[in-house]
């Protein structure tokens, strides 16, 4: 059963770290407006709307990936005092209660969202001839499939935790600096 989590976990990291790269095509773009706007006085209405295309593909195609990481925001106050069983039961309970109703409603109305899209070949509306929108409304339904996915390998650790008392361990991705253990590892105090 490892196995598999850790596998949907990888799939999950991989598209992650696939779209991470829009931001780096999102600040190449940037800078190119900012040079052409203000070096060639010759602005590009396109670059709004491609901006927020690409932010929202970029942040919708990383929340597999973060929920693999376990990096969403939590209120940490009183979960970090429970036991590994509580919090598993609490999170399970929120799983059913609020994450599989908004991710399986984010999948099913994406999918026709970005349907309508398609047949109409939506352009945006938000600058005079803007780009095509059709195709980037694809990415809805897609996360939301991929989200509902890791969503169910934490509902299947939560089930885990509860029957074993401790979390099952993940597979290392990144982690955040820890100063005291930084601090440590130079032997500083």
């Amino acid at each position: 059963m490892l196995s598999f989590l850790h596998a949907v976990d990888r799939l999950s990291t991989k598209v992650g770290h696939l779209f991470s790269w829009l931001i780096v095509a999102l600040t190449l773009m940037i800078s190119y407006e900012v040079f052409t706007r203000y070096a060639l006085n010759h602005p590009n209405p396109w670059v709004f709307d491609m901006s927020y295309i690409l932010y929202g593909i970029h942040f919708m195609m990383a929340g597999a990936y973060t929920l693999a990481a376990n990096g969403h925001v939590r209120g940490d106050i009183m979960y970090g005092f429970f036991s590994a069983r509580t919090q598993a039961t609490l999170d399970l309970i929120l799983y059913f209660v609020f994450f599989l109703p908004g991710v399986i409603a984010l999948t099913y109305a994406g999918y026709y969202f970005a349907e309508d899209a398609w047949v109409i070949k939506e352009m945006s509306s938000t600058t005079a001839d803007g780009p095509a929108i059709y195709p980037f409304k694809a990415f809805i339904p897609l996360a939301g499939a991929f989200l509902l996915f890791q969503g169910i390998v934490e509902i299947i650790r939560c089930i885990i935790c509860i029957r074993d008392g401790a979390w099952p361990k993940r597979e290392d991705d990144v982690e955040e600096v820890d100063v005291e253990k930084m601090k440590a590892m130079v032997g500083q105090k």
